[in-house]
C-alpha cells in the first residue's frame, strides 16, 4: 500500500508498509521519479561521450548521453498502469537521445543493463549499445550545452575512474562495457 506524501512534475514521494523476514513491518518513504536511458555508443576504437554543462554541479561533465524515458510523472505512471514494456520505452527514448545529443541516427540500440538508483529512491537508468548508426547533426533543446567528444578505450576507462564522470553508476557501467563485462 502506497500513501502519497507529494506529487510533482517529475518526483513523488510516498510512504509504503514494507515487511521483512514475514513478520516486522515498517513505514519506508519512497522517492520515485521516471526512469531514464543512456548510451554507449562506440566506433572503431572509441566510445562517444558528451561534455555537457550541468547546472546542478554547477559546472561541465562528461557523460554518457542520454535522458528521460518519459517527460513527466504522470506519463511514467499511466504506462506503468497500461502494461506497457518498459525496456522498449526505454529503447525507443534511447534511439531519440541518441539523435538529439549526439547527433546519432541509430539504426538499433541494445538493452545491456537496468541500474537501480536503491531502496528507498526509485530511479531506474536503462543502458544501451549503440555501434550501428550514421552520423547526422546534434537537435540540442535550448537550453542545453552539449559536446560530443569521441573518446578512446584507455582515455573513457581513466576518466571512469578518475572523477571526470559524475554519474558515478554510468562511470561504473560503462567500465563494465569497457572491461567486456557484458
Amino acid at each position: 500500500m502506497e500513501t502519497p506524501k507529494y506529487t510533482g512534475k517529475i518526483f513523488e514521494i510516498f510512504d509504503r508498509e514494507v515487511e521483512r523476514d514475514g513478520q516486522k513491518k515498517f513505514t519506508a518513504e519512497i522517492v520515485r521519479r521516471p526512469p531514464g536511458t543512456r548510451l554507449i555508443i562506440v566506433k572503431d576504437d572509441k566510445v562517444l561521450l558528451t561534455k555537457e554543462y550541468r547546472f546542478e554541479i554547477g559546472e561541465y561533465d562528461f557523460r554518457l548521453p542520454g535522458g528521460k524515458v518519459y517527460d513527466t510523472l504522470e506519463e511514467y505512471k499511466k504506462a506503468l498502469t497500461s502494461g506497457v514494456n518498459i525496456v522498449e520505452a526505454a529503447k525507443a527514448g534511447a534511439i531519440k537521445e541518441a539523435a538529439e545529443e549526439a547527433g546519432i541516427k541509430a539504426n538499433n540500440a541494445a538493452f545491456l543493463q537496468k541500474s537501480i538508483c536503491g531502496m528507498t529512491v526509485i530511479w531506474e537508468l536503462f543502458y544501451f549499445l549503440i555501434s550501428d548508426f550514421t552520423q547526422d547533426v546534434q537537435h540540442l533543446e535550448q537550453d542545453e550545452d552539449i559536446q560530443v567528444v569521441w573518446t578512446d578505450r584507455n582515455k573513457a576507462r581513466e576518466m571512469c575512474l578518475d572523477g571526470s564522470m559524475k554519474e558515478e553508476r554510468s562511470a561504473l557501467v560503462l567500465l563494465k562495457y569497457l572491461e567486456n563485462k557484458f
